[in-house]
Formats: C-alpha cells, structure tokens, sequence
C-alpha cells in the first residue's frame, strides 16, 4: 500500500504492517520515517531488533536465514534492511519476493533505501512489498513548503520564531534537511521557549544550504530574482560544473521559444506540444508571461556566448555569463532584452 509521508501516523494508529519501505534522496524524512515505525512497534511489544547493510558483498541470504530463525530475547522482532543505492540486484529482488510471499510470524521488517526511480517500482519485488505492507517515498520539500515545515518544527521544539527568522532559516538550510533539524534543535538550546528573532537566527546558523541545478532553473522560470541570486551563489560554492548548469537553463530556454514560435492559439496547448510535463506548466507559462520570441531568441543567444566563455573562445567569467543569463531569464531587464 502506497502512502505519503503525512499519512504514516495515521496508518500506525491504525496497524503495524509487517512489511515498510521508506525510500527517497532525503535522509532527515527516510530517518524520521523510520524512527516513527521503529517506536510503534517498541509500544507494541518489538523489543529485539536486528540490523543488516546492504553493499556489494551482502550475501542475500542472511535475509532468508533471518527470516526462518526463532527469536532467541523475545517473541516479536524487527528487521532492518538498509540498501543505500535502492538497487538490490536479481539475487536481492528474487529474495525480498520471497521474503513478501512468506511473511515470518511476529516480525516487521523496516527497509530503508535511496531514491526508487519508475524502473524500481515497476519491479516485481517492489509490487510484492507494496502488497505485503506499506511503501513510502519521502520527497524533497520544495522552496513553497519549506517555511511551514521549519516554522512547524521551531514550534514542536516550544520556540515562538519570528516571520524574519523563519525567512533567515529557510535561505540558509534549503536543501539540506538535516541541517535545518540540527540548526533548529541548536536554536532550541539558545533561545528555549523564548521568541525566535531574526537577530539569533544571524547570529546562530551557518549557510548550509544545497541546490541543484533543476533548482536553478525553477527558481528563474518563477521569476524569482533574489532565489535565482542566491541559488547561482551556493552552486558555485559547491564547486558544480557551470557548464551543466548552463545545459539545464539553456534547455527550459529553447522548450520555451519552441512554444513561443508555435502556432497553437493557448499558452497550454502549445507547451505540452513542446514537451512540458503537466506539473511544470504553471512554471513555464509563467516564464511566458514575462517572455516573448524575440527576448528568448536573445537568451538563447546569450547562452552560446556563455559556451563560448566555458570553452575560453571568448574572454570573461563563466559563472558571471550565467548569472547574468539566468537574472534576465526571471525577469530582469536591461535595454537589450526588452519585450515588444
């Protein structure tokens, strides 16, 4: 049974299925998850637990072996599978099916892995534990949710934060979700029940946030200057290739001049035949609202000279081409790049 993150609490009341898969790229959610099944079933009578890693040379066999064997401390037990890469492999999947097939009495079993992409899930040792229990996939919490969730988790802690220092907070740990819990159990040491402002905050917590290059590219499709600046200054901190940042951009540039350039009468019609997925559409219309054939012509050919300076055929800084590139594609104007 498929469920989302928000929903697990209340599958828990419910039941303690005998089967969880939580997987996902975000380690503080997949950890969470865990731990909220884990002290279920500790309430429930689950006291003896044993844990297996998967790497290259886990014998797949250990899984069957301990799935057959009688409990030596207590009558009901947890099994944790933890597979990093979220790939078993044949001998894995053919295991995990079986284990799925053959439920052992008074036992969970908690599987953690990475990011599970269509081709997992359409495997048959997926299916087998989706039918047998429950599958969870934790994803990444977008710009748009993000400040809820960390205004929510200051106020789980007893802290009153402030508007500003929630904003402060969000810049600072996007993308990196652990860091935000570490940052915020921190602020909970400093300031206890007390009001959270925007001056401790400054004070307290390190820029650690981590970006993308996709959200580079959603940032400027948005129109958001300020987060496009800010995104562009933390990838070349983190030392990502400014030239697959500029393939990213560059490729929204010509979806978007594709659309542009077609004849479909709605803005909708003429991006889905471009090739825009339903969900990125309000993104995209939105780059369109602000852009037109001729100022996209002028961003594509802004991108070549970018190439041009990547390559050292032209003479500038690379991250400065795409700064500015990207600052005009969300909506900052310069005489060059006016729409008409």
């Amino acid at each position: 049974m498929k469920i989302r993150t928000d929903q697990l609490k209340q599958q828990l009341e419910k039941t303690l299925s005998p089967v969880y898969l939580i997987s996902g790229d975000e380690p503080l959610q997949v950890m969470e998850a865990g731990d909220q099944v884990r002290a279920k079933a500790r309430e429930l009578g689950y006291t003896e637990r044993t844990v297996m890693d998967v790497d290259k040379d886990f014998d797949w066999a250990t899984l069957t072996a301990e799935s057959n064997s009688l409990s030596l401390f207590a009558e009901q037990r947890i099994l944790e599978l933890r597979i990093p890469t979220g790939k078993p492999g044949k001998p894995g999947g053919a295991a995990l099916a079986e284990y799925a097939a053959r439920l052992p009495q008074d036992t969970i079993l908690i599987i953690s892995a990475g990011k599970l992409d269509k081709t997992a899930t359409n495997t048959k040792w997926y299916k087998s534990l989706d039918s047998a229990g429950v599958t969870l996939q934790c994803w990444p919490i977008d710009s748009v949710a993000l400040p809820k969730w960390i205004e929510n988790r200051c106020i789980m802690k007893g802290m009153q934060p402030e508007k500003e220092a929630v904003r402060i907070l969000v810049e600072r740990v996007e993308g990196n979700m652990l860091a935000a819990a570490q940052e915020i159990e921190k602020l909970c040491l400093l300031a206890g029940s007390a009001r959270l402002t925007a001056e401790q905050v400054t004070a307290a917590v390190a820029d650690s946030s981590r970006f993308n290059i996709y959200d580079l590219t959603d940032a400027a499709l948005a129109g958001d200057i300020s987060r496009t600046s800010h995104i562009i200054n933390g990838l070349q901190a983190e030392g990502v290739e400014v030239v697959l940042a500029l393939w990213a951009v560059s490729r929204e540039i010509r979806t978007l001049l594709s659309a542009a350039e077609s004849s479909q009468s709605s803005a909708d019609t003429a991006l889905a035949k471009a090739g825009v997925w339903n969900n990125r559409l309000p993104l995209m219309k939105k780059a369109l609202s602000r852009h037109n054939k001729n100022t996209l012509q002028q961003l594509l050919s802004r991108c070549a000279n970018t190439d041009r300076v990547i390559k050292g055929l032209e003479a500038g800084k690379a991250w400065d081409e795409l700064y500015q590139l990207c600052l005009f594609l969300a909506g900052f104007k310069l005489p060059s790049l006016v729409k008409g």
